[in-house]
């Protein structure tokens, strides 16, 4: 039996608060630049390898 979701509510806050923590948590999360960079050209390198082998 089909469900049919007739209203949807979404509430958002916005506050200098919580997005001071949730800037701050992420900054202490995310890799560096030169980390991703890293990864993403050995991810490439290993895909090469890979079409070159068969």
């Amino acid at each position: 039996m089909p469900l049919e979701i007739k209203e949807l509510v979404i509430r958002a806050f916005i506050g200098s608060e919580a997005s001071e923590t949730a800037s701050s948590e992420a900054n202490s999360s995310m890799p560096s630049t030169s980390a991703i960079v890293a990864d993403c050209v050995e991810q490439v390198m290993q895909i090469l390898k890979e079409k070159e082998e068969r």
